[in-house]
């Protein structure tokens, strides 16, 4: 049986992807970020139409809900909500991103033009509760999503690993369409692991076009960290295995 590639149509999804200016970009380090991460089993056959065929879906497939405030940045705090279809490129496990919710109008400038973020105007909120922490993404003044991690339970941040993602953006220099990698690095200073639960998701306001339908959970994670976005390494041809189409940018 030849292996399983992503379906995602590549061609719909460029009429709205960022510009990356270049892959030259330098990094950030962003200090005392809090992050709240949800893994959530997804209907399989629907959410290959998310996945690129850069990429193979994971088996079983599965989301990733993620919403981070950064306090501390070169472009002052903002929060971004974010929904990813995890896969592999190659034999690593990375997240497809469907949509890149921000806060900070220059924020969204700069993850964009750097990295290749998928970037939306919103409104981003995280919350810190005794039993939970809410993570909450409002766009044109109607929530779009709701995460949550309950009973909260500490653990050593070891125990915490974030999948790398990739940014479908278009290259400024030569107007191809690209798969931009991107792998922060994180130096943890508390983490903590719950329940996941999934209040609210509007699939349109991701992208996802009913193909994204939560089924089981997996696991929820709290951790506030420094997070390093980094030089950009590699990009691959979206339309190619990641094995054929990868090319390398950066030492």
């Amino acid at each position: 049986m030849p292996p399983r590639l992503g379906t995602l149509d590549v061609a719909k999804w460029a009429e709205s992807v960022p510009t990356i200016e270049g892959y030259r970009t330098e990094p950030w380090t962003l200090k005392g970020a809090r992050v709240l991460e949800l893994h959530m089993e997804i209907t399989d056959e629907l959410a290959d139409a998310l996945v690129p065929r850069a990429m193979h879906p994971s088996i079983p497939q599965y989301a990733i809900f993620n919403v981070t405030h950064y306090p501390d940045s070169p472009v002052g705090a903002f929060s971004i909500a974010e929904v990813r279809v995890a896969g592999r490129t190659g034999v690593r496990p990375r997240g497809h991103v469907l949509r890149s919710i921000v806060d900070g109008e220059q924020a969204r400038q700069e993850l964009a033009a750097r990295w290749g973020f998928p970037v939306h105007r919103g409104e981003v909120s995280l919350q810190q509760r005794h039993d939970r922490v809410i993570g909450r993404a409002v766009l044109d003044g109607k929530l779009v999503l709701q995460v949550e991690q309950l009973d909260r339970e500490a653990i050593g941040g070891n125990d915490v690993q974030y999948v790398a993602s990739m940014h479908l953006a278009r290259n400024k220099e030569d107007g191809k369409l690209v798969l931009v990698q991107v792998d922060p690095e994180y130096v943890f200073s508390k983490a903590e692991r719950g329940r996941p639960a999934v209040v609210h998701l509007d699939n349109d306001a991701f992208r996802a076009d009913g193909y994204l339908r939560v089924t089981n959970p997996i696991s929820a994670s709290f951790a506030i960290c420094d997070v390093k976005l980094p030089k950009l390494r590699y990009v691959c041809d979206p339309e190619l295995p990641a094995l054929q189409g990868t090319t390398k940018v950066a030492a």
